[in-house]
């Protein structure tokens, strides 16, 4: 017999991005911005990535380390504010084995010339398989990621 057990966890991320809330919308609601920066480290294989950026729309990739287990990330657009506000809802797999469960919301708010973003997750961490810990890392790193597809491209000389 297999012991099932549920962690539920948390998290609130705040950024300031030097964008306005359109771009950074943009970067989430864009396919060809939102490849740049969503996708894990740049050493991992990148395997697929479709996005339908509507409300009942959906997002799946997949990625993970050579050699090693593939990371699915299978979500649904449940609310959208242009510009200001974005709820999903989404599930992790490693490999055949979903890992989590959780509900995803980014609010975004002019700040001046910049965009202060609060990411905010609730998760359902499934049989010990994902930790919260390990989430919350995984996703500040994403949105450095993001912070770094936003900055400007340096004019060549």
């Amino acid at each position: 017999m297999t012991d099932h057990a549920v962690t539920h966890s948390t998290f609130v991320i705040r950024r300031t991005y030097g964008a306005s809330p359109e771009r950074v919308f943009v970067a989430w609601a864009d396919p060809a911005v939102k490849a740049r920066w969503f996708g894990g480290p740049d050493e991992w294989v990148h395997g697929t990535h479709t996005l339908d950026f509507r409300v009942g729309g959906v997002e799946r990739a997949s990625n993970g380390p050579k050699g090693g287990p593939m990371h699915v990330f299978n979500a649904r657009y449940q609310d959208i504010v242009p510009n200001e506000r974005i709820v999903s809802t989404y599930e992790m797999y490693v490999d055949e084995t979903r890992i989590s469960v959780s509900v995803a919301t980014v609010e975004l708010r002019r700040e001046g010339d910049a965009t202060r973003l609060v990411y905010t997750e609730q998760g359902a961490f499934l049989d010990g398989q994902d930790d919260p810990a390990e989430r919350e890392r995984g996703t500040r790193e994403l949105l450095d990621a993001l912070g770094a597809a936003l900055e400007p491209v340096p004019a060549e000389a």
